[in-house]
């Protein structure tokens, strides 16, 4: 048997060679190829990456200028953060294939979500945050100010608020990596989160005048129009996708959107991959093939696309540990 020197880019690149595996290694060569060229990534995040504890690697990718923008479901956004406050109170269920319908029910009575295998304790999470995250919003308010969900999301890491409560290595979160970087964080459809639902909530109880004290996903298509120009300006940009669903249709559209809408001739996405175990059928865009992507103006002939048909919470670290060198 051959055997690699013993980094993880040494035992991929031994034993990756064909199917899914080998495209992972054309995947990873091409997001460096693409740095080296001067080019920046953009990285989405859909699903449950970040209770899927990503953040181990993406933080570090963040750190080492691997990774230049995100777009993330609001759930990804808030969890990283339960992730780094309440992370003693999630329970790990290895067995929940088996879960009956009564399981269930007693998970919930313990005020914890199941995700595949791990429950969120959002109730423990919340009862750390939502002092903080009032505190913030009613501060908007009273100075007429509107932020995007991630800039509130830095205002209270900023803070320092929450360090006495950090209940693992932040290292190991995204988002405090991300913040450090100054990174902008698009979170479309982020009312279909714990906290945008809290934030209604607030709303109707009369506790906040104006649910417009967050801007709005037009807002942050506008603001990523802007990033696109600006950044395209000067450099390649590649599309990192995780997953399906709006974290990546949102922000692919931003190309489009200026080169037809806006009538704007700037480049064409220079990298794309995804990152799905969705197939291509009954409609269901999250699994279109990249080609289809040059008939609608988002990438061209000559973009390096990779499709990868596997578990993201697998593949992703290796292709991060692969880019960093590891």
């Amino acid at each position: 048997m051959q055997k690699s020197n013993g980094t993880i880019r040494e035992f991929i690149e031994t034993n990756f060679r064909h199917f899914n595996a080998a495209v992972v290694v054309d995947a990873a060569k091409g997001w460096i190829d693409l740095l080296e060229s001067g080019g920046k990534m953009f990285v989405t995040l859909a699903g449950a990456m970040s209770t899927g504890e990503l953040g181990i690697t993406l933080a570090e990718m963040i750190r080492k200028d691997k990774v230049h923008g995100i777009c993330c479901t609001g759930a990804n956004l808030e969890e990283d953060i339960f992730n780094l406050v309440a992370h003693e109170h999630y329970l790990r269920v290895p067995h929940y294939r088996d879960l009956s319908k009564q399981d269930e029910l007693a998970i919930a009575d313990k005020g914890l979500a199941r995700v595949t295998d791990t429950c969120i304790p959002e109730e423990q999470a919340m009862d750390v945050l939502r002092k903080h995250i009032g505190e913030v919003w009613k501060r908007a308010q009273e100075k007429g100010e509107r932020y995007f969900p991630f800039e509130y999301v830095y205002q209270i890491l900023e803070s320092g608020v929450l360090e006495k409560s950090y209940q693992i290595d932040p290292r190991n979160s995204w988002v405090l990596a991300a913040r450090e970087k100054n990174l902008k964080i698009f979170t479309p459809g982020w009312e279909d989160s714990t906290i945008g639902n809290w934030l209604v909530a607030q709303h109707k109880k009369g506790m906040i005048r104006d649910v417009n004290l967050v801007r709005s996903g037009l807002e942050q298509m506008a603001a990523l129009v802007d990033w696109y120009r600006e950044t395209s300006a000067k450099n390649p940009i590649g599309f990192f996708q995780i997953g399906g669903g709006i974290a990546g249709d949102f922000p692919i559209c931003v190309v489009p959107l200026i080169r037809i809408d806006l009538e704007d001739a700037v480049p064409h996405w220079k990298y794309f991959c995804q990152i799905s175990d969705s197939t291509t059928s009954y409609g269901g865009y999250s699994g279109a093939v990249p080609n289809e992507k040059i008939t609608w103006d988002k990438v061209s002939a000559d973009t390096p696309t990779f499709v990868i048909e596997s578990d993201a919470t697998i593949v992703a670290p290796l292709i991060f540990a692969y880019v960093l060198g590891y």
